[in-house]
């Protein structure tokens, strides 16, 4: 079976075109590819199937076999991927996931697409419908208790669960330790994506994301948009300037229209391509 390995920001995954290739059970084929020892190694699986409603779909896998909803990352490289593999020929594709189209313009240098920047969507406020068992209409600057520490916490869906808190300073965190008991604590019944911010100035804040199913990875699209849409609730930034979000994989760009939708850019690149058994 060919496959592409693929980075937007250090958030690799491993991309098949399903209009050729077919996978028996994906789930277990994410599991196997994901593994950085014994598989391809990265942090899960991206299926780009036939779309009834866009021009493309995509099926994405998480390092453990659960699939997921969106990937902001992920999607800019599925553009990447159908463009340079010349399966369109067009800057601007639409992309069918779980959360909804996305659409997605392609930056193109030679006959290569480089970055993208997608159109994220408006995101989801509502506590039931991130979904978090919070009481109230919203979830901002909220006490979460974990242990016998208590933190205070906003939570987004950006077509996935995205939980923010803010710190001193990432680079001290030990995310192995404390981002389960994020990812798996009885007030989000899908579990979650956890976001640790230091906002560095109105338009710059460092980001390191412990994402569900896949643990700490170098960077998360949809949690840098939640990241952002958390910081103007909170205060810390303002609506439609584009922020900087450092990440430990590179730097993505969002902004937060007064229209509503949410906007990214970054990278998207190739690592390389081969063939492996299912």
């Amino acid at each position: 079976m060919k496959f592409t390995k693929m980075h937007g920001a250090g958030n690799d995954y491993i991309y098949v075109n399903g209009f050729e290739e077919k996978i028996k059970d994906r789930s277990a084929f994410s599991v196997k590819v994901s593994d950085r020892h014994f598989g391809i190694g990265s942090d899960g699986l991206i299926v780009i199937d036939p779309s009834d409603k866009a021009d493309f779909k995509m099926d994405m896998y998480n390092a453990d076999g659960s699939q997921g909803k969106m990937c902001g990352n992920g999607i800019r490289c599925v553009a990447k991927f159908v463009y340079d593999n010349k399966m369109t020929d067009k800057d601007e594709v639409a992309i069918e996931t779980l959360s909804g189209i996305k659409y997605i313009k392609l930056k193109i240098e030679g006959d290569k697409a480089v970055a993208a920047t997608v159109n994220m969507g408006n995101p989801i406020l509502k506590a039931e419908e991130i979904p978090t068992k919070f009481e109230g209409d919203t979830v901002v600057s909220q006490k979460l208790s974990i242990g016998e520490n208590d933190y205070s916490v906003t939570c987004v869906s950006m077509g996935n669960p995205h939980c923010i808190l803010y710190v001193d300073d990432v680079k001290t965190l030990n995310l192995e330790k404390i981002g389960p008991d994020f990812e798996n604590h009885p007030m989000f019944p899908e579990r979650i994506n956890t976001e640790f911010i230091h906002i560095v100035s109105p338009t710059e804040m460092d980001m390191r994301v412990w994402e569900r199913g896949s643990g700490e990875t170098l960077a998360c699209g949809t949690g840098a948009c939640a990241a952002v849409v958390a910081s103007v609730l909170n205060g810390c930034c303002e609506r439609d300037k584009e922020i900087k979000v450092n990440l430990l994989g590179g730097t993505l760009f969002i902004k937060w229209t007064q229209s509503g939708e949410v906007y990214m850019t970054g990278p998207a690149q190739t690592v390389c391509t081969g063939e492996i058994d299912e």
